[in-house]
This record gives structure tokens, sequence and C-alpha cells, in this order.
């Protein structure tokens, strides 16, 4: 989340793209001739606590190896797009940028950031999926250290009463979530937020019963639609799952209300604080058994933006310390996300038994904009409208997709 998990945030920004060049700049050669910088500026959305430090540590051990100073700011989630793509319209973006990968196209097609393979940095060993959402025009503009996922998390305790295997297949799920729901607790529970973070977690729904994102009114997106309204009109959800963003969803298993719930990687270290919480990940259940998950990929990328001077060249050598192996393990250890080399990913996966399920699901993954670019947000958020309309009663599924695909233009 990781994010994919945080709301993209659209305001101002197709008058800003029609106001940027559609081409991108090239970075400095290295070797010009120019003083090499000593310090750098750096952008993240990084802001709470436990994310905020653990990225800092990054930034530290990187500036002690590369000997370059890092001058960090910090966003709130909320206000990383709009202050990017103004950035991006004043040409006063940092050197360093990591932002939500489904925004990366966009901003690539402001023209505001460089093709990293003129700083070195190359996509050897990481799987297809993340190398498309760094992707623009054929040309890799950014690259994420790590990634996140959504899985199913669940109580073992509470299975374990009921006498429930943690489900694999929406059968199954809906099964086990009917059995679990009692006593004034609910069997699972998910975010339906109308924004990208309720489109996210509807996603692996969507995508894993065949459903495209150029046609939201499709039999298989009515069907995966239809599936999840149906556990909230059941009373094995709760209706408030329009209003719950993901750290609600978190709140309601820790607090023992949900057996079971949708969520993310970086859960995980909230989840071991409680010591009386026995719990275990499994992969988001598929339509049919055998089938494989394709959950949307969450995460930030690395970007260089064009500054015109020594510091794109600097800022290339503080992204390769970053996207290193020991960086990376790193910072999937202290965020709980999964490192975005496939052989690191294995190994990490082996080394982090509750990571296990999110290292599996990455492989068949799927970027975001991967099969839109910048038209992706537009059609989210019609996803996501879609959504709230069909669990609130106040539209019948298939209408609420039909008004999604003719909203989103997809």
């Amino acid at each position: 989340m990781s994010s994919v998990r945080r709301a993209l945030v659209l305001t101002a920004g197709a008058a800003l793209l029609a106001a940027c060049s559609p081409s991108p700049a090239p970075s400095a050669p290295a070797g010009s001739g120019a003083p090499a910088a000593t310090s750098i500026t750096e952008l993240d959305y990084y802001a709470d606590e436990q994310g905020s430090a653990a990225w800092q540590k990054i930034l530290d051990t990187c500036a002690a190896q590369t000997g370059i100073k890092i001058e960090r700011q910090k966003v709130p989630t909320a206000q990383m797009l709009p202050k990017v793509l103004q950035g991006a319209s004043s040409k006063t973006l940092p050197n360093l940028l990591f932002t939500d990968n489904p925004t990366l196209q966009q901003v690539a097609a402001t023209g505001a950031l460089t093709p990293l393979d003129g700083y070195g940095i190359t996509t050897d060993g990481y799987s297809p999926s993340i190398v498309k959402a760094g992707t623009y025009q054929d040309k890799v503009y950014g690259v994420a250290p790590g990634v996140n996922g959504l899985a199913l998390i669940y109580n073992k305790d509470l299975l374990q009463a009921a006498g429930v295997q943690p489900p694999k297949t929406w059968d199954e799920l809906k099964a086990a979530a009917a059995k679990l729901t009692k006593d004034g607790k609910y069997g699972l529970a998910f975010s339906a937020v109308p924004s990208e973070e309720g489109t996210w977690q509807f996603l692996p729904f969507f995508w894993s019963n065949g459903a495209e994102l150029s046609r939201l009114d499709s039999p298989q997106a009515t069907q995966a639609l239809q599936y999840v309204t149906d556990l909230v009109n059941s009373g094995s959800a709760s209706k408030s799952v329009v209003t719950w963003n993901q750290n609600d969803v978190a709140d309601q298993f820790v607090g023992g209300n949900a057996a079971m719930m949708v969520n993310g990687s970086w859960n995980i270290a909230r989840l071991d604080e409680q010591k009386s919480l026995h719990y275990g990940v499994v992969p988001i259940p598929v339509p049919q058994a055998g089938g494989k998950p394709v959950v949307a990929l969450g995460g930030e990328v690395g970007t260089v933006p064009v500054t015109n001077g020594p510091g794109q060249q600097a800022a290339g050598k503080v992204l390769s310390c970053i996207l290193s192996e020991p960086t990376m393990l790193e910072w999937s250890k202290a965020h709980a996300y999964i490192p975005s080399k496939t052989a690191t990913a294995q190994k990490f996966g082996t080394e982090q038994p509750a990571m296990q399920a999110f290292v599996d699901e990455v492989g068949t993954a799927r970027s975001r904009t991967a099969e839109l670019g910048e038209k992706y947000p537009k059609v989210s958020q019609a996803l996501a409208d879609a959504l709230q309309a069909a669990l609130t009663g106040k539209t019948p599924v298939d209408q609420a997709l039909k008004a999604a695909q003719q909203t989103s233009g997809s």
C-alpha cells in the first residue's frame, strides 16, 4: 500500500499534466566534468512513526555508504501527488522521489523523470510486474526496493474453536465467514471505502476472477462484485466496511471483532505486538481450487527527477544503494515489505514465515497501471464508486458496474 493502501489524490492532476511536456528530459551524463554533488534532497510520504523511522534508517545507511548527505522531506500521503505534480510543473522537484507505484506513469507523462538506465540501474532479477509498475512508454523510470500486497489474515484460536480450516476458495471463504459470524463478531473484515484503498482491496477478487480494468461491467467483474456484496448482505461482513479504511480493519481484527481480514503485510509488526493474538496468513482465496490469486502490487518506486545538475547523478548513486540486496532486506524486515528481487524475496520468505504468503503472491501480482497507464486513477475511482453503490444497496451490482464503465471511459 502500499502501499497499496494510500488513496490517490488527483486534484489538479489533469490540468498539470496537460501543461507539462510529455517527453522526459535526459539525465546528465556521467563523467561530464560537472562537480560531484555532496548532498541531495529526497521526498517521500512515510509520515507514520514506524514507517518514517524505518525509512530514515535506510537513508542514513545509504548516506554513509555513498558519502552523500540526504536532506529528507516528507508529506502526508494525501498531499503527495498534488505536491509532485506541482513540482513537475514548476520544475522544483527534489533530486530523489519515492512515490506510490500507481502514480509513476502520471508523473512520468509530465516529462519530470529521468530513465534509470542513465545511472547504471538495471531491472535484472526483478519480477515482470514490478518492472511494469515502474515503466512508462517502454522506459523504466522507477524501481521499488520492496513491494507489498494483500493476503487473508486469520485468528488461529477462533478458527480452531469453530472447526474451520483457513479457506482457499471463494466457496470455502463464504462458508468459513458464515460459521465464524456469531456473538456480535464478524467472520470477515475488509475495506471498501470510496477511494483507491477500496479499489485496491477489491482488485484481488476482480482480477482473480478474470475481469479486466478495460471492461468494468464484464460478467467476470459482475460475479466478483456480487460475491463481495453477498458477504455483506449475508451478515458475514459488517455493513461498516464502506467506511473502514485498512487501519480500521486491523483494529477490528486486533480487537477480536473479526475472525479474518483482508489486509496488507505492513500490519505484521502490529500483530506481533499483540502477545495474546495467534494469527496465520494465507493467500487471498480464489474462485476455483488450484487457481492463483492475482493481487494488486503495492509499494513505492524510487525515481530521479529532472533537476539538470550534478544532483541527478548523486541521486542515482543513492538509489542504487537503496536497491542493493542488503539495504532491500533491511527495509523489508523493518517495514514488512517483500524484497523486489525474486531471489532475495525467496530468501526473505524462508526467514520470515509470516511473510511467505505475501512472497508467494508476488509472482502473479499485477501492476495497477500496466493495462491503463496514466488513465488508471479515473478507472480506479469509478470502480470504488461502484463498490460503494453495490455494498450500500443503493444500486444493483450490474447497474453499478455499467455506470462505472460509462464514467471511466475505459
